[in-house]
């Protein structure tokens, strides 16, 4: 039995797109975010400005992972490229909350849960886990692509 590489590397991509743009929408636009009485309106405008901008570039994302046509190998990395940005970004504003005073949740948001296996951390929160989980697809693809 034969793997098709490509199309393992399109499907992880695909759901590493879908972390980043669809589940912004499921995350970020509810009352923990967009809706939240708590946040200023224009924090809230941003947030709204930020799910859009994020399932714009993931429509582009898709185009780039399954269009047909020439150039599909590059078009593959081109697509990884763009989760590495989104996610490094999100870990730099991770690791740069001290200076900016930033959070990784609300207490009205989603909250900590109990960590299964308190590797790291007691509590783990929901977005860092996630995150990771999608760094592992997007590492995951890249070696599929290479194949």
């Amino acid at each position: 039995m034969t793997f098709d590489h490509i199309l393992i590397a399109r499907v992880l991509l695909t759901l590493m797109t879908a972390g980043w743009s669809l589940g912004t929408v499921i995350a970020d636009f509810n009352k923990t975010h967009a809706t939240n009485p708590l946040w200023t309106p224009h924090a809230r405008f941003h947030v709204v400005w930020q799910i859009c901008s994020y399932n714009g570039f993931g429509l582009l994302n898709l185009a780039l992972i399954w269009w047909p046509g020439p150039l599909a190998i590059e078009r593959l990395y081109l697509a990884a490229l763009i989760g590495v940005i989104v996610y490094a970004a999100f870990f730099v504003a991770l690791f740069s909350m001290p200076v900016y005073g930033g959070g990784a949740y609300d207490s009205n948001g989603y909250e900590p849960y109990d960590a299964p296996v308190p590797l790291f951390a007691r509590k783990w929160d929901v977005n860092i886990t996630v995150f990771c989980v999608q760094l592992v697809i997007l590492a995951a693809s890249l070696v599929a692509i290479t194949r």
